[in-house]
């Protein structure tokens, strides 16, 4: 007698319900996994710092990535001579930059190692 949680019965019997019980444990040993990741993230995440903690560290990152623009934006113009140009072109990638960096910590867009871990995962599950 076979049942449905996918006894060794099932695997060996040859059936469609064999392949069917087999790619259903693996759905479920993924599944498992990504949620372990997530719980995982979304524990950190709470427990990590509290809200005002999180607000300096939001706020200096975006800072930081203005600042360091326009540093740079002012050193390339000490150098090349080109007076205002460097400073706005930099200010601007350097406030880019620093709004990139404050939705990254909050969560809003995913790190791009994570990503790409991501989308191998997803070709590999494809290709078995």
């Amino acid at each position: 007698m076979s049942s449905q949680n996918g006894d060794e019965e099932d695997r060996t019997d040859g059936s469609p319900k064999a392949g069917l019980s087999e790619r259903r444990a693996q759905l479920n040993r993924k599944l498992d996994d990504i949620r372990a990741v997530e719980e995982k993230a979304a524990r950190k995440s709470q427990s990590s710092s509290s809200g005002y903690a999180q607000a300096m560290k939001l706020s200096s990152e975006f800072i930081a990535g203005v600042l360091v623009g326009a540093g740079i934006g002012w050193v390339a113009d000490q150098w090349f001579g080109t007076s205002p140009l460097g400073l706005i072109v930099f200010l601007l990638l350097g406030f880019a930059a620093g709004v990139l960096n404050v939705l990254r910590s909050a969560g809003v867009v995913e790190d791009q190692d994570a990503r790409i871990q991501r989308e191998k995962d997803a070709q590999n599950d494809r290709s078995d």
